[in-house]
């Protein structure tokens, strides 16, 4: 296991801070304050792995926007199909994570957004599918994005 020095523990805490402010601009301005706060879980947990725990797989691109998407798809889905929340909510984490086997992209932070996609409220179910885009995407993209430009500061680049 990798242990971070001090310069990459900075980094890592800088990275998550500024991927977790640019995601919660970025969903409070496409959802309203109700369906932003609870798919921030999920993009909060992405953070704590990625520039935590860099190295495991579960922090790789694929698996990230991989994991999330396939994740968001079961969860939107699921809500359209199952018309009782907690059997709907219950029955995506094993589908997600099912998915998320098959198509090799574990992403445990997939849980929360599948989740969301079935508890998120009005703002959340009025995207429909549309919400595997915006902001779930998007978010995933943001944290990847700012996780690849702030692999500099560390002594082995997880990305390469």
């Amino acid at each position: 296991m990798h242990t971070m020095n001090k310069r990459e523990m900075t980094a890592s805490v800088i990275g998550a801070l500024a991927s977790t402010l640019l995601a919660t601009f970025f969903s409070d301005t496409v959802l309203s304050a109700e369906g932003t706060h609870i798919i921030l879980a999920s993009t909060g947990a992405t953070a704590i792995l990625v520039f935590g725990m860099p190295h495991i797989p579960a922090s790789q691109p694929w698996n990230i926007v991989g994991g999330h998407l396939i994740s968001a798809f079961v969860g939107v889905s699921c809500y359209i199909l199952i018309p009782v929340d907690i059997l709907a909510a219950s029955i995506a984490i094993p589908l997600a994570m099912f998915a998320m086997h098959k198509l090799r992209c574990m992403h445990p932070p997939g849980g929360a957004t599948a989740i969301t996609a079935v508890i998120g409220g009005e703002s959340v179910h009025h995207l429909g599918y549309a919400f595997l885009i915006v902001p779930v995407f998007f978010n995933a993209i943001i944290v990847l994005s700012i996780a690849i430009s702030m692999a500099t500061f560390r002594d082995e680049n997880p990305y390469l």
